[in-house]
């Protein structure tokens, strides 16, 4: 490029502004050319935004997460020699006279005497109990605020996301926690989706533990209580399996197709002895099983409301509850918001059906007794969760308001009374104390952004975990307000039910009373109106007759006058 005028300017005058002045000097002159008028394009008006702040860019970065192997060791009682057996007793009562004849034995016996020995006087002589400041005055403790801790985070491994549906903690150790994963929308599972649910160690969020292979998804799943290598699901298509642990990951055993439930078992509850379960299913059937022989179930009972046993006019179950104190009962949750309690001990099938509470006006999802007191039991539906009593059918004694969502689950705290807890359409969780408020949950938090399908509370009240719609299972740890046993705590909740429960009985017979007046009433009514209606039957009867009577004299009048005109014209002829 070629430059045409250079602009000079000293170093030091850098940075000072520029003065400009005319001059006479003319580098070049161009004048208007009218003809380029007619090539010139007017430009339309272009509004465009821009941004004063800087541009910055989003990067997302995961580290590489740990992976843990969990390794077991099978610990056999100790102290014995390799040539003796410690299960034969004959064997080690041997060896042990043996040892008692040895002389090292015997000494070393007296040695450790004379030291148990001068313990045992020190314990004595130290009252460890001794209240040192009896006079200072007692700082009465300030009731700490109910709260809860995220713990962990288990996440559906899987890439086609599934609902957790279910969870059940390991009954010995309580650091596993089983979870069954399953897609409840009917006839809307993707076809890649995967069928295993998955046992999980609370302390390895980034890897099951274990990976249970059913031939159809688990929609419950349940620890055995006694054996805790074993479990048992209830399957989507209406099986039954289980496993054991020490097996693998694929099932021991599952009922027949043929004999199994029509849709998918929503509960499975193990009863007393190790190998018996009973399921429910929205097929209206309720099916006792023996794992040992699952080809076809024990015995079956059909929620026919009218006590028929009719298939057709069966009452879906969704939920179930037994409790072991009390044996000969167990109380199913409906789809169409009834309870149903039954009786096992029961030989035909109307008796096994002992009453029923119109409880909701939907699907209840959740059906639990209280642990402390089995004769009040908790039900959670549609926007409320409730409290009822065995003695009263009518109407709950506690019930909590309507919430803006849907209720999905919920359950008792197995160390307080008073506590339980409850699952919401939008990912919250809460937490009830009967003993600080019943109008309003005592804790309140937003777990995820989901809808939590499940929830289930470690046996010591301490961990808490919830299952979402997406499969994710967040673990919660309880403050020591919600998983400790308040003082009089129990007296106070007995208080509180027995309460409830006269108040109900009061109510349900000035129900009743006012139900027999307003029939006596309407009986009444009916005799009165049936004394009137014979009354106008009567005055029907006589208005009958006198019309009658009317049309007889006007036809026999007529008759004469004929006569009269009669003779007339024979006169006339005549």
């Amino acid at each position: 490029m070629e430059i045409m005028y250079v602009y000079t300017k000293k170093c030091c005058e850098f940075g000072h502004p520029c003065n400009f002045s005319e001059s006479a000097v003319l580098h070049v002159d161009i004048p208007p050319n009218p003809s380029l008028e007619a090539n010139f394009i007017e430009e339309d008006l272009c509004i465009v935004g821009t941004q004063c702040s800087q541009k910055m860019s989003e990067h997302e970065v995961n580290t590489n997460s740990m992976e843990s192997v969990s390794q077991g060791i099978n610990h056999v009682e100790g102290g014995w020699p390799k040539s003796v057996n410690a299960e034969n007793l004959d064997v080690t009562n041997r060896y042990k006279k043996k040892v008692e004849k040895d002389e090292h034995y015997q000494n070393s016996i007296q040695h450790l005497a004379s030291l148990i020995d001068h313990c045992i006087k020190q314990n004595n002589a130290t009252d460890i109990y001794q209240e040192y400041f009896e006079d200072e005055e007692v700082v009465e403790e300030t009731e700490e605020q109910q709260t809860a801790k995220f713990i962990n985070v288990f996440r559906d491994p899987n890439k086609v996301k599934r609902t957790a549906t279910c969870l059940s903690w390991h009954p010995n150790s309580n650091h596993k926690l089983a979870v069954a994963y399953s897609c409840l929308e009917f006839q809307r599972a993707p076809k890649d989706m995967s069928f295993d649910s998955y046992i999980w160690d609370i302390e390895n969020p980034c890897k099951p533990e274990m990976t249970l292979k059913p031939v159809s998804p688990l929609v419950c799943l349940e620890y055995n209580p006694k054996d805790s290598h074993i479990l048992v699901g209830g399957s989507y298509n209406g099986q039954i399996v289980y496993w054991d642990t020490r097996s693998g990951s694929h099932p021991v055993e599952m009922s027949a197709i043929e004999h199994s439930h029509r849709n998918p078992v929503y509960k499975v509850i193990w009863l007393h002895s190790t190998g018996d379960t009973f399921s429910a299913s929205t097929d209206g059937q309720v099916l006792w099983w023996d794992i040992r022989k699952m080809s076809e179930p024990i015995d079956r009972l059909v929620l026919d409301p009218n006590k028929k046993g009719n298939l057709e006019d069966a009452l879906g179950a969704i939920s179930m509850d037994f409790e072991t104190t009390m044996p000969t009962k167990f109380m199913v949750g409906t789809e169409q918001g009834l309870v149903v309690t039954c009786n096992l001990k029961a030989q035909t099938p109307a008796d096994k059906i002992a009453c029923t509470y119109s409880s909701h006006h939907g699907p209840i999802y959740a059906l639990q007794r209280n642990p402390f007191y089995p004769k009040c039991f908790l039900t959670v539906a549609d926007w409320t969760a409730r409290i009822w009593s065995e003695d009263i059918k009518g109407s709950s004694i506690m019930s909590t308001k309507y919430h803006k969502s849907s209720l999905l689950d919920g359950c008792w705290s197995p160390v307080r009374p008073s506590v339980f807890f409850t699952v919401k359409m939008d990912g919250t969780l809460d937490a009830w104390d009967l003993l600080l408020k019943q109008k309003n949950p005592t804790l309140s938090l937003k777990v995820c952004y989901e809808a939590l399908y499940s929830i289930r509370v470690q046996d010591k009240g301490r961990f808490l975990g919830c299952g979402s719609r997406l499969g994710t299972v967040t673990m919660l740890e309880m403050t020591p307000g919600l998983c400790t046993l308040q003082r009089n705590e129990k007296g106070l909740v007995s208080e509180l039910f027995e309460r409830e429960t006269k108040r109900g009985k009061i109510l349900e017979s000035k129900q009743r009373e006012m139900f027999l007046k307003e029939r006596s009433l309407s009986e009444q009514s009916k005799e009165v109106g049936g004394k009137l209606g014979d009354e106008e039957e009567s005055e029907e009867e006589l208005l009958a007759l006198a019309e009658r009577e009317f049309f007889e004299i006007v036809e026999s009048c007529k008759g004469k006058d004929e006569e009269n005109k009669r003779e007339k014209v024979e006169d006339r002829g005549c």
